[in-house]
């Protein structure tokens, strides 16, 4: 299954039975039938199995290996690319080695070229590595096909899809075949894999498949022999892994006695993103050449795409070991503002509180760091600012929530003074423009900022990376502050954060309030009943959108198809969602070019110091 730059792959162990390469084939075969997948990798030397021993040095199990696999050539169920193990002779010699199949042709043969020889390996006994003879020989025969040998790199005809194969122990070596195929073009190293199990092995095997992802700045698909290799002392679990860019996407060791297939889904257009991104890889790509031979082949594409596991919603948001992360978040945020505070010797800090998210969130963080710093929470001082959109239940969450906490509290309407300005620049009073909306955002501003310089404080801004992405702010209003603390924080992750502060650092009170909080509708209230996910659309459509932008570098029709397969929305409206994000993502970079500081918290911000460096002036609306 080939779709939209995203591909298929399998990693299967099959049942087998050690010597018989007929009744392995046949299970190979039956297994192939209902594979769902455009890449198959199965286990090394999975054709005869793994631990043959001696038997590999006898003419009748290598005569029935080439048997077999003339048979499966001739009777491939399968559409894809397919890697099988199996030992190679040439001019009398054997290689540990993987064939590379498109139905009934073998379009390349890879030999090993790390052979174990410690412990409970003994694989020199049998086998000669590949590194001498791919220097003199680039092509065989086999089954009266001629066949690319050696260091191979496989690619499609348009260059989407490219891999390269390496074979169980050349994973673990210093520099590994799998590391140079990579620099040499391959976006996915396939791994025909005889690993056997002890205690602990399963997680040093996992950690070193996903580190050779995120150091290949690609795709790592390893098959492993299962229970049916175990022989004597020497115990086989079936430890299958798939890996991308660093990230596990799924592993499997069940010790199955049956054949064991498992999928996953590989973005190659993330991993051109990220090649692009690596200035480690793309400096290291011309000092390690290879001399490797190159194969091109074709990949049916499908009609369309179905994700082995559903995509997730919110992917700002973490969904393993939570409190772990929401205490390094935390960490993260409390010690920048500490440093802050420190740096300017700063006495007070001012926070804006509206009784939603972001100020909720702000404010929690100022109440951490007045404690680490043993400042009197008195110090803090909350100011809620009620205007012409400001509801009594936001007004009552902010005063709750400044009480429960202990902190000061100043309120000042600000009505009087804003109908005062509009007097001044001969405004209505009554029209609610966008002159309106922003007279009242930069008035509540130009008072924390005043505030500020009386009380010797610093201004804690509350805007998070989903207002900022969106220009949901008021350039010199909300926009600005002194520090902007939720800066590398999107809406989404903002709800994780304050739902485990509420859980883990502060009493029933707070708890309560900031449960209400979280139940309210999103809205900067500067008119009535103003929600915000109204005019812009619900934040975990927007986050998906931001998180595809700036993790993968998707285009618009590519995150407008993933919008449909992720949320309940059709096309029009997956469309509308990534036409309006970046009309507003695009014409609103001028007021992320003037945020003030605010900490790094993900692998991607929007800090135009950093992370984001894009003209104000882009012009990518379509004529």
């Amino acid at each position: 299954m080939y779709y939209n730059d995203f591909v298929k792959v399998a990693s299967i162990t099959p049942k087998l039975e050690v010597g018989n390469p007929t009744y392995n084939m046949s299970e190979m075969l039956r297994v192939l039938k209902d594979l769902k997948a455009s890449i198959a990798v199965f286990p090394e030397l999975g054709v005869t199995s793994y631990t043959c021993n001696d038997l590999f040095f006898q003419n009748s199990l290598l005569q029935e290996t080439e048997e077999n696999i003339e048979r499966l050539l001739k009777n491939n169920p399968f559409e894809g690319i397919l890697a099988i193990g199996a030992p190679l002779e040439i001019d009398g010699i054997l290689y540990n080695s993987a064939f590379i199949i498109k139905k009934d042709k073998i379009i390349g043969i890879v030999p090993k070229f790390y052979l174990p020889n410690t412990q409970e390996y003994y694989e020199k006994r049998w086998f000669t590595s590949g590194f001498d003879i791919v220097q003199k020989v680039k092509h065989i025969k086999y089954l009266g096909q001629t066949v690319p040998f050696g260091s191979i790199i496989f690619k499609t005809s348009d260059g989407k899809i490219s891999f390269g194969v390496e074979i169980c122990e050349d994973m673990w070596a210093p520099i590994s075949p799998g590391n140079l195929l990579a620099l040499n073009g391959a976006k996915i190293i396939l791994n025909l894999s005889a690993s056997n199990e002890y205690l602990n092995k399963r997680a040093i095997r996992r950690r070193t498949i996903i580190e050779h992802s995120r150091r290949n700045a690609g795709a790592y698909v390893y098959s492993s022999a299962g229970v049916n290799e175990s022989t004597s002392e020497t115990v086989f679990s079936g430890h299958n892994v798939i890996a991308q860019n660093g990230e596990l996407l799924v592993e499997t060791e069940n010790f199955s006695q049956d054949s064991e297939v498992i999928y996953g889904d590989i973005d190659v257009s993330k991993i051109g993103y990220a090649r692009k991104l690596n200035s480690s890889f793309r400096d290291t790509l011309n000092k390690f050449n290879l001399d490797c031979v190159n194969v091109e082949f074709e990949l049916s594409k499908s009609d369309d795409y179905l994700f082995e596991t559903p995509i997730d919603q919110t992917p700002f948001v973490p969904k393993k070991d939570e409190l772990e992360a929401f205490e390094k978040i935390a960490a993260l945020q409390e010690n920048a503002l500490i440093k802050r505070m420190k740096h300017i010797g700063a006495e007070t800090i001012i926070v804006g509180v509206s009784g939603g998210l972001d100020s909720t969130l702000a404010l929690l963080i100022a109440s951490r760091v007045a404690d680490q710093l043993n400042i009197n929470r008195k110090k803090i001082l909350g100011v809620t600012m009620p205007a012409f959109g400001t509801t009594k239940q936001t007004l009552n969450q902010a005063r709750d929530l400044i009480d429960h906490l202990g902190v000061s509290i100043k309120e000042i309407d600000i009505r009087d003074h804003v109908n005062d300005h509009f007097d001044l620049i001969g405004h209505d009073r009554t029209t609610t423009d966008i002159t309106y909306e922003n007279t009242q955002a930069r008035t509540r501003t130009n008072i924390l900022m005043n505030l500020a310089n009386m009380h010797n404080g610093i201004v804690l801004g509350t805007g998070d990376m989903s207002e900022l992405a969106l220009g949901w702010t008021t350039y010199n209003g909300d926009q600005m502050s002194m520090y902007g603390i939720n800066a590398g924080i999107p809406k989404t992750l903002v709800r994780f954060m304050i739902e485990h502060y509420a859980e883990e650092k502060f009493g029933k009170n707070v708890e309560s309030v900031i449960h209400s909080v979280l139940e309210t509708p999103i809205s900067p209230e500067l008119i009535a009943e103003q929600k915000t996910e109204d005019t812009i659309g619900k934040y975990e459509v927007n986050d998906f959108i931001l998180h595809r932008y700036l993790r993968f570098g998707d285009t618009e029709s590519r995150i407008a198809w993933l919008l449909v397969k992720t949320f309940t929305l059709t096309e029009e409206e997956a469309t509308a969602y990534v036409t309006n994000f970046f009309h507003r993502f695009y014409t609103q970079q001028f007021k992320r070019q003037a945020t003030p500081d605010g900490p790094k918290i993900l692998d991607v911000s929007l800090s135009p110091r950093s992370d984001h460096r894009m003209p104000s002036d882009v012009n990518k609306r379509k004529k």
